[in-house]
C-alpha cells in the first residue's frame, strides 16, 4: 500500500465508524504492561459515536472491568481479512453503570449475555474514548485482490492500491 492518508477531526470520526460498523468485532486488550495476550478478548463493538468513543457492553465483575478499573489504557485490535482491513486503536475505558447509556445502546442480541434485558443487574457500558488509531485499508475485495496479485506477478507491476494512515481524534 503507498497511500498514506492521516484523517483528522470529522474525516477521522468517520472512518472510525465505517471500519468499526463494519468489523464490529475486535480483540479488546487491557493490562498492556504484561502485553502477554492474555488479557486481550474478542468483544463487539456496540457503537461508534460522533465523539469517536467505542462503545461495549460488559459484565460488571468481569475481568476486563476488573482490569480497567486498575488501569484505565486499553488497545482495541480489529480485523476483517475478507475485505482487507485493519484497524488499531489506543485509547482510555470508562465504566459507565447508568441506566440511560445501557437503554441507548441497548441491541437485542445483548439478551445473549444479559438474559434478564436492559435491566440485567449485571451490565455495564465501557467507553473507549481513542488516544491514537491507524488503520489499513485495501480497495477490493478478497477475489478482486487475488487477480491484483495474480496480474502484479505477471507483468511485475504492483496492482494493489489501498490506504492506511493514521486517525488522530
Amino acid at each position: 500500500m503507498s497511500n498514506t492518508e492521516n484523517l483528522t477531526n470529522k474525516a477521522a470520526i468517520d472512518k472510525l465508524k465505517s471500519m468499526v460498523n463494519v468489523i464490529k468485532i475486535g480483540l479488546f486488550c487491557t493490562n498492556l504492561k504484561t502485553d502477554d495476550g492474555a488479557t486481550c478478548c474478542p468483544m463487539t463493538a456496540i457503537k461508534v459515536c460522533d465523539q469517536g468513543n467505542i462503545w461495549f457492553f460488559s459484565e460488571k465483575n468481569s475481568d476486563k472491568n476488573k482490569a480497567i478499573a486498575t488501569d484505565k489504557n486499553v488497545q482495541l485490535y480489529f480485523s476483517h481479512p475478507g475485505i482487507n482491513s485493519y484497524l488499531v486503536v489506543n485509547g482510555e475505558a470508562t465504566i459507565m453503570l447508568d441506566k440511560t447509556s445501557i437503554e441507548e445502546l441497548w441491541t437485542p442480541a445483548a439478551k445473549i449475555w444479559f438474559k434478564e434485558g436492559k435491566d440485567d443487574p449485571n451490565i455495564s457500558v465501557i467507553k473507549v474514548k481513542p488516544s491514537a488509531a491507524y488503520y489499513w485499508d485495501t480497495d477490493g475485495n478478497k477475489m478482486i485482490n487475488l487477480l491484483k496479485i495474480i496480474a502484479s506477478v505477471v507483468t511485475g507491476t504492483n496492482l494493489i492500491s489501498g490506504k492506511e494512515g493514521a486517525i488522530k481524534l
